[in-house]
């Protein structure tokens, strides 16, 4: 039903958008769907897979929209209102859709903010004030800020993609409250759209006009008439996020919400989720960026113990420098453990294993005074019987890298496999500190109660705790979740806390509004709404009139959630388990009950937490950092994959053309293998998706070309000089991409008569190998022993050099082909052909494996590919144990040098005085494998290589070569890799993907090299 794919807006053709969504929709949808395309510039997007991607957040809700708008700009927005407001369709307003509690799903128009509305308008570094507009991201903010020495400082764990109007939906709070308060403490102005299309600027009441002040007067009437309800019914914590802001005539929040006592009308809209108002955009104030920082974590042999141990932690802070202390459990620790990404952090962080640690963070002017702090601390730790128990962190690089474990907290405890999940119900009730530890202890009982154990990190320093019960929302969570709310709720009110203390309230807290401020102040918040959205337009059913929170018709998992069965072609069983939620303990592969036997679970084990949609350091998700479109986020597929398998897109399920169209884009860069904290591989599910999709609808010419390269290599090879014409004859050019898609404008790699394969340097036998004292196999791929033998020739030299005894690994039985690992049938879905080579390759290398002798390879997707989706193939145990002898090359070198056995090579290597840049291969990074480029690097003397901060570089193999792909490919590119190239004229670029030499070659006119190379150049 969309539009053709493009780069830019997938936006619906006015002219059919009514008969295209009526027929399949409803007759106001259709309507709603031609006005929007007729009057504005926005994306319209009301097919089901789309719609299906905006159903959901990082909640366990699910509510169809009606249809989906992003607006190009302000005027979007403000016409979008106007005509939902013609045709009663309500409005579900959303920023990065990571909230926790149902705030962003509705059944009305989700608007996302997101993709355009993402400028900062104006900044007074002076007054230190900034104003932005509601989509954009508050980790773009503070880097925009941080020219000036400022940065926005309510740092939620999710800054890398939440946006500064979610956050003021939700009153978002971050783990430096204690220092710097909630995002209601720092917003100075907002200028928005009441449901009647008015735009008010909402700031201090005195300087607020017209119907803005309208409605703060008669706000400021009900405040002073419920004045002994507020007294006695407001939460006296600094986390207290429920309901609205009435208490900002008269407050109860223990750290005042102006400078001056006056009162701010923004602070109305701040946590009110979309309900009242439409924000354009966002006056806030902003803070010194700390010029030191110095960092505690503190090793509990007790639960118990960290959270009685939090009110004395605390009193550290009387001269304002602590500004955060956080807790993270034994779940979280052992969940991170198994993460490539987490796992050495936290290994620096604990000392034996702890049942919690507390991290404690002082921020000031200067580093010496603050680590006189870091000693206070360890004195008072063993004043409190635990002496030894503080792992001091004084440096920047080990805090900011335990600190990103530590945001990643709620998204590393779903990664529990199993249809057991901690689920976001309670988790953010807010007690005074010296009930904390009696309030945990006290859930602890509940949850033992009900058959199951949460799993816990919080803000300790101000009494919020992150808890998540374990549950089944497929079987009976619904009813334990409503148990278990009803007693939690008991304890919030024996301790005087708040049942809302930083994720709002949304689908599964609203109906608790009313129990913590009584009926009085709910009907005085039905009064409010009816002030600013006297027709109900705005998030109807939320803060006002809310659902049940147990409502399973809302839920992701109803009772009547089915999967498709499904055959899948490679191995998921892994995925296929039950948990027990008391012990968080697995069942055997296989036995989960998932009919399709576990690719379901795995796809399922996205909880839309959008950590893909980060722009930082890191790889996933190029596509995404292109586009910027939902469909083509890790997200957007994972969600599209489950709506397919459960039926939700059709009867064709996983072979359906929106499927296709999510995973277009994806280049298969295992990016979300490393980055995404519930370890969702959206690589590994494409292969799984195009074997069907491929066996319904059958492979292409270029698919067949591409995939079987290997297999007809040796004889093209032969006729070099004539494939080679290709590329110096633009006719050709244009011939190739007529028949086969092949860009144009892209050169192909150039064949060589004479190839590694036959005209190898001699090496060692196979027996000779098997019996030397220093033995290496050397796996050469296709595309370094046809296209850059050179490449080859230069690591064989290497490792010769270093006194090893190099086997090129070769097929049992010489059949004149290469061995060959699959990666290229891979990509194309052939997943029985690519079973057939790595069979073969198995079979010639395990002899090597079973006696701990190292594979050696040259190009990362290959190699990879043996430690990865080789293991998925059901090839036994002796695919298992070469995986775990499977090196890349300077993986090779860097752990050899660490055991002092390549002291000859690099007594031999010359020094180098030009500069090297390193780009790492995606599969290099998503496996921890850039290290090791570096430390070999650095075998020259006098290099000191630059790693490029690169995602993909865009040619992913065939994937850039593609006609349909080449701008996006080129765009990719353009992000940063090409253009660190191109600052550094004379430096020597180093890259171990043939793809992405290609790409800088294309891209940016420069011969990149690989490592081998540079290494043998300075024998």
């Amino acid at each position: 039903m969309n539009a053709p794919l493009s780069l830019h807006a997938a936006r619906r053709p006015a002219g059919g958008a009514y008969e295209a969504v009526a027929r399949t929709s409803n007759e106001v949808a259709g309507r709603l769907a031609q006005r929007l395309a007729q009057e504005t510039q926005g994306e319209v997007l009301f097919s089901a897979a789309d719609r299906g991607r905006y159903a959901t957040d990082a909640s366990i809700y699910q509510v169809m929209p009606t249809g989906v708008f992003v607006p190009a700009s302000h005027e979007d927005v403000a016409a979008a209102l106007d005509i939902c407001r013609e045709l009663k369709v309500p409005i579900v307003p959303r920023g990065a859709g990571t909230s926790q509690c149902g705030q962003t799903v509705g059944a009305g128009l989700v608007i996302d903010h997101a993709k355009h509305m993402r400028r900062v308008l104006a900044v007074d570094a002076e007054a230190r004030v900034a104003e932005v507009e509601s989509g954009i991201v508050l980790d773009h903010l503070n880097l925009a800020l941080k020219q000036h020495g400022l940065w926005f400082p309510v740092d939620v764990s999710t800054s890398a993609q939440a946006t500064l109007g979610g956050m003021a939906g939700n009153n978002s709070c971050g783990s430096r409250s204690i220092a710097y308060g909630n995002m209601v403490h720092n917003v100075l102005g907002a200028q928005a759209w009441t449901s009647d299309g008015a735009l008010h600027r909402f700031t201090r009441l005195e300087d607020c006009e017209g119907r803005a002040r309208e409605i703060g007067l008669q706000v400021r009437e009900l405040a002073a008439t419920l004045a002994p309800e507020i007294d006695r019914r407001w939460p006296k914590v600094l986390r207290r996020v429920g309901g609205y802001n009435l208490d900002i005539f008269r407050n109860q929040n223990p750290l005042a919400y102006t400078g001056d006592g006056s009162v701010n009308l923004a602070h109305l809209l701040v946590g009110s989720e979309g309900t009242l108002a439409l924000t354009r955009s966002l006056t806030l104030r902003l803070s010194e960026l700390p010029r030191a920082k110095v960092l505690g974590v503190v090793n509990f042999p007790t639960f118990y113990k960290a959270m009685d141990s939090a009110q004395h932690i605390v009193k550290l802070g009387g001269d304002g420098t602590l500004t955060a202390v956080e807790l993270v459990d034994r779940t979280m620790i052992e969940l991170s453990l198994r993460n490539p990404a987490f796992a050495p952090v936290i290994r620096s962080a604990v000392i034996g294993q702890p049942d919690a640690v507390l991290l404690v963070e002082f921020s000031g002017p200067d580093k010496p005074s603050l680590v006189r702090k870091l000693d206070e601390l360890v004195e008072l730790m063993g004043d409190l019987g635990l002496p030894g128990s503080v792992v001091r962190m004084e440096d920047d690089a080990p805090q900011k890298s335990l600190w990103e474990v530590r945001k990643a907290g709620l998204n590393i405890m779903m990664s529990l496999r199993g249809d057991g999940k901690p689920v976001s119900f309670i988790e953010d009730c807010a007690v005074p500190l010296e009930h904390l530890a009696e309030y945990t202890d006290g859930l602890t009982q509940v949850f033992r109660k009900h058959g199951t154990r949460g799993t816990w990190y919080a803000h300790a320093s101000v009494g919020t705790l992150h808890v998540r019960p374990i549950l089944d929302m497929r079987t009976d969570g619904a009813a334990k979740m409503r148990a278990i709310a009803e007693e939690a709720s008991a304890l919030v009110r024996k301790y005087k806390g708040a049942y809302s203390g930083e994720h709002g309230d949304g689908l599964c807290r609203g109906e608790w509004i009313s129990w913590q401020f009584g009926p009085r102040i709910g009907e005085a918040f039905g009064e409010i709404k009816k002030l600013f959205d006297p027709i109900g337009l705005l998030s109807p059913g939320r803060m006002v009139d809310p659902p049940r929170m147990d409502d399973t018709r809302l839920m992701r998992f109803p009772p009547s959630y089915r999967v498709i069965p499904l055959k899948p072609a490679l191995d998921w069983s892994a995925w296929d388990v039950q948990n027990d939620p008391a012990t968080e303990r697995t069942t055997r592969p296989g036995t989960g009950g998932d009919p399709a036997l576990g690719y379901a679970k795995a796809v399922e084990m996205c909880n839309n937490n959008g950590h893909c949609r980060k722009f930082d350091a890191g790889t996933m998700c190029p596509s995404y950092r292109v586009t910027r479109d939902e469909r083509h986020l890790t997200r957007g597929r994972a969600n599209t994959l489950r709506l397919a398998l459960s039926g939700q897109l059709g009867p064709e399920g996983l072979v359906g053309p929106e499927v296709q169209e999510a995973l277009d884009l994806c280049v298969s860069c295992k990016g979300c293998k490393r980055d995404c904290p519930t370890g969702v591989d959206m690589a590994r599910m494409k292969v799984e998706f195009l074997h069907h999709y491929k066996k319904k609808h059958g492979h292409t010419l270029r698919d067949k070309l591409v995939a079987r390269l290997p297999d007809y290599a040796r004889r093209a090879s032969a006729v070099a000089g004539l494939l080679n014409l290709r590329n110096r004859s633009p006719l050709l050019a244009k011939l190739g991409e007529k028949m086969l898609g092949l860009s144009a404008r892209r050169s192909l790699p150039r064949w060589q008569r004479r190839h590694f394969f036959n005209d190898a340097p001699r090496t060692a036998t196979r027996d000779e190998v098997l019996a030397a004292a220093r033995p290496v196999v050397l796996f050469v791929d296709t595309f370094n022993g046809f296209f850059e033998s050179a490449n080859a020739r230069a690591a064989l030299k290497v490792l010769q050099a270093a006194n090893y005894t190099v086997h090129v690994a070769a097929k049992l039985k010489d059949d004149g082909r290469h061995l060959c690992c699959g990666r290229t049938f891979l990509a194309s879905g052939m997943v029985d052909e690519a079973r057939a080579k790595a069979a073969e390759l198995v079979a010639s290398l395990a002899p090597f494996a079973e006696k701990g002798i190292a594979i050696v390879g040259l190009e990362p997707s290959c190699l990879f590919t043996l430690r990865d989706e080789m293991l998925a193939m059901g090839l036994g145990d002796a695919a298992r144990k070469i995986a775990d002898q499977a090196l890349l090359f300077e993986e090779f070198l860097a752990r050899e040098a660490k055991a002092g056995s390549l002291d000859g090579l690099k007594a031999r290597l010359r020094p180098l005085a030009q500069r090297v840049l390193l780009h790492g291969h995606c599969h290099q990074k998503a496996f921890a494998a850039v290290s090791p480029v570096i430390d070999v690097l650095k075998l020259i003397p006098g290099v000191e290589p630059a790693l490029i901060e690169s995602s993909c570089c865009g040619m992913a193999g065939s994937f850039g070569y593609e006609a349909r792909h080449y701008e996006l490919s080129m765009q990719m590119a353009e992000l940063s890799l090409l253009p660190a190239v191109r600052e550094a004229p004379d430096a020597i670029v180093v890259a171990d993907g043939t793809s992405c030499r290609h790409q800088i070659h294309d891209g940016a006119q420069r011969e990149a090299v690989h490592a081998a190379v540079l290494l043998a150049a300075q024998l």
